[in-house]
């Protein structure tokens, strides 16, 4: 009986114990839970705060993972168990590097405390540095520094007109006289001044002629140019305009009476074809309108896709076939292309066809 009891009592104060411990946790309290950078400069570099937080808890204390809400922020703290009634830090350093303007991050700090997860948060605002000539003027073209080489129009209406100007910077120590090698007929152009001095800047005007460009939809040329007498064709601007009918003007009754086009279906696949192989499908175009519909260009994403319209006019209440013809050659795996129409319907001047297939090569 005697050791009946023995036994009892110990076995009380295991679980007596263990109770005890089931009760010990650890708790993290930081001094302050966010901080303001306030305004700095983004050429200052990397600004760290460190948070400084105390085990009040009874258990040792474990930071299990501290994760920034972004790369710019990155997060040091201590590694090792902090005990009950002693403290640890969280430094956390914020890149402005390319970060212009205010910012709001967040560090959660993840732990084995009774409040497990807990959030930080850092902010300020990084004033912009200012920028190189090269990085404000990234492309280059000869000895001349320019934003873009490329100059793009947008939309323009069927017989207007619209005008560009690119600026060209030299920051050579030698004047850069500019010409012209070619010019597409439906553009002007000019530079001002034709001579650009020494560490100057000057100007490419552009006007765009639409009546003289002679086609519908998208249109890409170059320009290219002469710089101090050099036939270099590397030294060129891209120049790109949608060009589309102007419908404005159309009375009411015009418009009730204007042709309609209607494609049924608009898309086509081939399925599986062989590389190499061509394989053709005929899209009927009806014009479903009052009068006559104008087919005014018909243009295919790639060459190769060849498109064969049979006519360009279609009287009201006709049909007229569309040949679209794919070339496997070159291709593998899923394809999809597409052909655009651009016809007189006022509205529905452009539709878009599209055909795929599966190429499959010798190996499939």
């Amino acid at each position: 009986m005697k050791r009946v009891l023995q036994l009892m009592t110990v076995f009380s104060l295991v679980v007596a114990f263990g109770f005890a411990n089931a009760q010990e946790k650890s708790k993290i309290t930081f001094e302050e839970m966010s901080h303001d950078f306030g305004s700095f400069k983004e050429s200052d570099g990397s600004q760290s705060f460190t948070f400084s937080f105390k085990n009040e808890g009874t258990a040792p204390l474990v930071l299990s993972n501290v994760r920034a809400s972004c790369g710019c922020t990155t997060p040091k703290w201590t590694r090792e168990p902090v005990a009950p009634g002693a403290e640890g830090s969280i430094s956390v350093a914020y890149n402005p590097k390319n970060r212009p303007g205010s910012f709001n991050k967040t560090v959660t700090v993840s732990s084995n405390a009774e409040n497990g997860t807990v959030v930080l948060r850092i902010s300020g605002k990084v004033e912009p540095r200012e920028k190189t000539l090269a990085e404000e003027y990234p492309r280059q073209i000869g000895p001349l520094r320019v934003k873009t080489n490329y100059l793009s129009f947008g939309k323009i209406s069927m017989g207007k007109t619209d005008t560009q100007e690119l600026e060209l910077v030299n920051d050579t120590d030698e004047p850069v006289e500019v010409g012209f090698r070619t010019v597409p007929k439906h553009m002007t152009a000019k530079v001002e001044p034709a001579k650009i001095p020494a560490k100057g800047r000057g100007k490419l005007i552009v006007t765009y002629n639409s009546d003289e460009a002679g086609t519908y939809g998208f249109a890409s040329h170059r320009i290219y140019l002469s710089l101090n007498g050099s036939s270099d064709y590397k030294n060129s601007i891209g120049v790109s305009a949608t060009i589309e009918e102007d419908f404005s003007n159309l009375t009411p009754e015009q418009l009730a009476n204007a042709p309609v086009a209607k494609f049924e279906p608009t898309s086509f696949d081939f399925g599986d074809m062989n590389q190499g192989e061509k394989k053709s499908h005929t899209f009927n175009l009806t014009n479903n309108g009052k009068t006559e519909l104008l087919i005014r260009r018909v243009r295919s994403s790639c060459g190769c896709t060849a498109v064969a319209p049979s006519t360009k006019v279609i009287a009201p209440g006709e049909s007229a076939p569309i040949n679209v013809t794919f070339d496997s050659r070159g291709k593998r795996g899923r394809q999809s292309k597409s052909i655009t129409v651009i016809t007189n319907d006022p509205k529905t001047p452009t539709t878009t066809l599209r055909i795929s297939s599966n190429v499959l090569t010798s190996a499939s």
